[in-house]
């Protein structure tokens, strides 16, 4: 799948996962995509301009890290997503191993995704993904919540989820259904937000060249 975007790898998962899981589930998760896409990016979300706080964090050894320890003061894409268990999450995690990580590489630039997994779902993502750069666990959602972009699937793709014998809240660490909307936010050495991408639809995701775009804008002139 090499060369291929984001949208382009989702499109071939999906026809075969619909056709996989049947025309009634297939539905259930159409209409909550709908309707999240409807409902549009919440009025508080994070914002470019804003200061990312730091945060107690979790890594896949279960240490407890400061966010801002792992970013030394250096720019960075930060990745919040749904969790190792979401399909589409690890397409984006992918992609953005083979394709944005050797280029933020070159340009001294972190790249760290964040879900609030415990370890060991961040571990699966790790594996999942062969995934080299930093994979972290936001235990409680604190971030999460402080940037605004807290949400949890619909009591009907809950229910769905347990038809397809998952729980979203088996795999967080704080045993609920919250979970992150998919988002990219790209920050400077002090954690201001100079871009910041949310998706309400959790099928869509910032592409390669949307994120190198905005990296290169750190630069200066």
């Amino acid at each position: 799948m090499s060369g291929q975007s984001i949208a382009e790898q989702v499109d071939t998962f999906n026809g075969g996962f619909n056709e996989q899981i049947g025309p009634v589930l297939a539905d259930v998760f159409a209409q909550e995509q709908a309707a999240l896409t409807a409902a549009g990016v919440p009025d508080g979300a994070v914002r470019e301009g804003d200061t990312v706080p730091d945060a107690a964090l979790v890594r896949t050894d279960g240490s407890a890290v400061a966010l801002a320890d792992v970013l030394g003061g250096r720019p960075a894409v930060l990745v919040f997503y749904r969790g190792a268990w979401c399909p589409y999450c690890n397409i984006a995690l992918q992609t953005y191993q083979r394709d944005l990580l050797p280029a933020l590489a070159d340009r001294g630039v972190e790249l760290v995704a964040i879900s609030p997994q415990t370890p060991e779902g961040s571990e699966q993502a790790v594996a999942n993904g062969g995934l080299e750069f930093t994979v972290l666990s936001d235990p409680s959602n604190a971030l999460v919540r402080g940037l605004g972009i807290l949400t949890e699937p619909s009591g009907e793709a809950r229910q769905a989820h347990t038809q397809l014998g998952f729980d979203v809240a088996d795999s967080n660490a704080d045993a609920t259904g919250d979970i992150p909307f998919p988002t990219v936010l790209v920050v400077d050495g002090d954690r201001v937000v100079r871009f910041a991408d949310v998706h309400v639809d959790y099928t869509t995701r910032t592409e390669v060249p949307t994120i190198l775009e905005a990296v290169e804008r750190l630069r200066p002139a």
